[in-house]
């Protein structure tokens, strides 16, 4: 811990802001990225719509310009050189979102995040997100608020995501992207194609938005092909000046293999084979086993301003997954139907002692699912185990005010009143049995003070309370048996931070610490059928400290070096069992899987007048606990990769030809593991040495 904050102190970072492209006085293309100021971005986390250095809660801003630092692939490179933020790949497609240890639910998905796409819940009522089915072309910012959002967000101690995939500033036009990639043990062929088509039509009135991405991998270890086909449609309208409407169509198709975890032996002796065959168990290879996503996503939103001081937004959507899931023991089909919908108005006055500014409104889902288990023989669905239809339903209400006073003080309280039922009918005995699950009430209450220290520099404490209710997937174990008894996790989250500018504003910083405990937290085990069920873990205390510095060397356009930034995300989380008896075993005090103790990112972005650029990152991530026991460790490691490429306009026509490597010390080491693993099944090898290479070219009509 202590070399990494010197490095913090000798390395200053550059700025992942948030905005579209621009020329160069020379006529090559630069992203305007480049030039505006992070602390500049306006957010619009806890409908504040406000400078992030003047929202006084811990948020992550995910720019286009920090997606396009990689290779064009996944989003998840460029989400983990956030601090706090963590995401992983088990194989191609099969993504887990760990925000401040979140990931401890997710055998694999996202859970316990609650995660927005435009103003449309992409998180389902039974509390689970298909993230997988967004493009990386489908995402051109993100806002990640850490820790307990649930004052206006509802049920959910992880945090939650707002995903916009409408461009800031339009441009009409054709676009067409092309990745191919390969991994540095076979070069025969090509491991990775991707392709983007979008059309964008219209002007700043009315925007039309069509795209399609067709993405494909043959995968970096047996059992880890992947096929991906996504397709939307976005329109905006703006009516006239007091009504814009905004509407949206997803269909995603994602087909990708499971390759199943290792042993350590395993691991060591082979660590790219499948799970193998053990006694009367199939292997993954043996099993097929897979997962067939199907998605469709309809949404409508509405914003409606009635005066200068009230406005409305109101959004409705309906979603369907269809999802099939071949396992070593189950073949499980999932049908998950489900519609919800969302109001927020918002109220502004002048007082004689600042501005004031209120939300309220409420958000409503309902899911009508499916589920149907049957033995897996080889492949092959065989004879039926369980048969269950799944209703639930999730309603929230909320209230946020917003006193800004003079003197630079902000001073925020809000709180969310939420509800959620499951019921769950098995059809496949006689006669039908049904286990009824109803979540008490909670209030989810946050108070949150600013105080502006200067125009540049800001400080804030937050208090909330976060609660989250057991996903579906959770009361039930992955093999249909209703798994056992499972409570909400409840949790209190105390924040101290501080974000600004210094040094003529070269220099951007944003420091969190926070102070949380949980009670009742949900773990996740797996037997060694690998038939996943989650347990309550009595309580934890979660404490950490998360850093942000940006500094730009070089901002000068007209010199041969036009931009050169250097960047430090750091991380350090000290996550521990508060009290855990289970049975004979007490974990009480140690720490929880899934979670490093230190992580950091180092970057470096270089901009030439020519039109070349340099984007180069490094990794640090400490080992992981893998189990409660804390007898099994996933080692440390270091990765260094980076991307360099050519940026030229030529008349209408914008052009980026780039090439990306990942991984170039070609390290061994595992991602995405399974934590609590009967047999000691951790492990998941991360791909080593690989190179992309690719064309974007962008014609404006």
């Amino acid at each position: 811990m202590n070399k990494t904050y010197c490095l913090l102190l000798i390395i200053c970072c550059f700025d992942l802001s948030l905005s579209a492209q621009q020329s160069s006085p020379s006529g090559f293309l630069i992203d305007s990225s480049d030039v505006r100021p992070l602390s500049q971005v306006v957010v619009k986390a806890y409908e504040q719509n406000r400078k992030l250095t003047e929202v006084g809660a811990p948020v992550s801003i995910i720019s286009k310009a920090a997606l396009n630092r990689f290779g064009n692939i996944s989003i998840l490179p460029a989400l983990n050189t956030a601090p706090g933020i963590r995401m992983e790949e088990r194989s191609p497609g099969s993504y887990r979102l760990n925000i401040r240890g979140s990931s401890l639910r997710s055998p694999f998905g996202v859970r316990d995040v609650k995660i927005y796409w435009n103003e449309i819940p992409l998180t389902d009522p039974g509390g689970n997100t298909y993230l997988n089915q967004l493009s990386f072309y489908n995402i051109q910012s993100m806002e990640i608020i850490k820790g307990t959002a649930g004052s206006l967000y509802g049920a959910g101690i992880g945090g939650a995501a707002l995903i916009s995939s409408m461009p800031l500033v339009w441009e009409k036009g054709v676009s067409a992207d092309y990745t191919a990639g390969n991994y540095a043990y076979d070069f025969k062929h090509l491991a990775t194609n991707s392709y983007n088509i979008d059309l964008r039509t219209g002007d700043n009135e009315h925007r039309n938005n069509f795209a399609y991405t067709h993405q494909t991998s043959d995968g970096y270890r047996q059992q880890t092909q992947m096929r991906r086909d996504i397709a939307s449609w976005e329109t905006l309208l703006k009516a006239n000046d007091k009504q814009t409407i905004h509407a949206y169509i997803l269909y995603g198709d994602l087909y990708y293999q499971t390759p199943g975890g290792l042993t350590l032996a395993e691991y060591t002796k082979k660590a790219r084979m499948a799970r193998p065959p053990a006694g009367v168990q199939p292997g993954a290879i043996q099993a097929k086993a897979a997962i067939f996503q199907k998605n469709f996503t309809a949404g409508f939103s509405n914003e409606y301003h009635f005066n200068t001081h009230w406005q409305n937004t109101s959004s409705v959507y309906g979603a369907y997954t269809d999802f099939t899931n071949p396992g070593i023991r189950v073949y499980e089909y999932r049908q998950e139907p489900h519609f919800g919908g969302r109001t927020a108005f918002q109220y502004k006055t002048d007082l004689s002692i600042g501005n004031l500014q209120f939300n309220f409104g409420g958000e409503a889902q309902k899911g009508f699912f499916e589920t149907r288990d049957y033995t897996n023989k080889l492949g092959v669905q065989d004879a039926l185990q369980t048969d269950d239809k799944l209703n639930n339903y999730t309603w929230f209400t909320f209230a946020q005010g917003d006193l800004r006073m003079r003197g630079g003080w902000t001073l925020t309280a809000g709180a969310s009143f939420n509800k959620t039922a499951v019921d769950i009918t098995r059809v496949s005995v006689l006669p039908p049995v049904k286990h009824s699950l109803r979540f008490d009430n909670k209030l989810a209450p946050r108070i949150a003070l600013l105080k502006r220290i200067t125009p540049d520099i800001s400080v804030y404490a937050s208090a909330s309370r976060g609660f989250s209710t057991p996903t579906v997937s959770e009361l039930e174990k992955s093999n249909g048996v209703v798994g056992p008894s499972l409570q909400p996790e409840d949790g209190i989250d105390y924040e101290v931070g501080t974000r600004g500018n210094l040094l003529n504003g070269k220099l951007f910083f944003d420091v969190d610490a926070f102070f949380f405990h949980i009670r009742n937290a949900i773990v996740q085990r797996i037997d060694s059928f690998g038939v996943s069920y989650s347990v309550n873990a009595g309580n934890t205390d979660q404490h950490g400290i998360e850093t942000l510095l940006a500094y730009e060397i070089i901002d000068e356009p007209r010199r041969f070096f036009t931009h050169v930034r250097v960047f430090v995300s750091d991380t350090w989380h000290d996550f521990h069992y508060n009290s855990f008896i289970q049975d004979t075993s007490n974990f009480s005090g140690h720490r929880l899987p899934s979670v490093p103790p230190q992580l950091a990112v180092v970057g470096l972005d270089v901009v030439l007048q020519a039109g070349v650029y340099l984007n180069m990152t490094y990794t640090y991530s400490d080992r992981v606990a893998l189990n409660d026991a804390n007898t099994a460790y996933a080692g440390s490691y270091s990765l260094v990769g980076g991307r360099v490429g050519y940026r030229r306009i030529l008349g209408k026509l914008k052009l980026d030809v780039y090439t990306a490597v990942d991984n170039a010390g070609d390290v061994k080491y595992s991602l995405g593991n399974d934590f609590n693993a009967a047999a000691g099944r951790y492990y998941n090898v991360a791909p080593g040495r690989n190179y992309f290479a690719g064309v974007s070219v962008n014609y404006a009509l």
